[in-house]
């Protein structure tokens, strides 16, 4: 099953959702399987280190040190991986907004990563897409 390409129907379509728990972004020197206790949400290696997405409650039971949290919002639309201009426009619309965005693509949905304490306003101003 193939998602959608076309911007214009991934903007109208997306329907996004706010998720309840909070996410922090934490990075440690370790292989992920030293970590996969913690049920992280997403890990990413980089030169510096591995990143993990865990939740705040889990960040603060391992002992783990974090900068800010965030809410994440899921875009509930399926967008292919081909798709050109969703995260940008996403990116731009928040940009406007002056809410930083954090944005991870998974095979089905776009994931975005907003600052807790403005998501209620990231998530009217991605709603405006649809209602333009």
């Amino acid at each position: 099953m193939s998602g959608i390409v076309e911007l214009e129907q991934l903007l109208f379509s997306m329907n996004p959702k706010l998720m309840d728990e909070e996410f922090v972004f934490c990075t440690v020197s370790n292989d992920v399987s030293d970590y996969i206790e913690l049920n992280p949400l997403a890990t990413f290696r980089e030169n510096e280190g591995l990143t993990l997405v865990l939740t705040k409650e889990a960040a603060i039971d391992a002992g783990l040190s974090f900068e800010n949290t965030f809410k994440q919002i899921t875009l509930t639309v399926h967008s292919s991986l081909d798709a050109v201009g969703l995260t940008a426009a996403v990116a731009s619309k928040l940009a406007s907004k002056g809410i930083s965005a954090n944005i991870i693509a998974a095979y089905y949905h776009d994931h975005i990563f907003v600052p807790t304490e403005k998501a209620a306003h990231a998530l009217s101003a991605l709603k405006e897409f649809i209602s333009a």
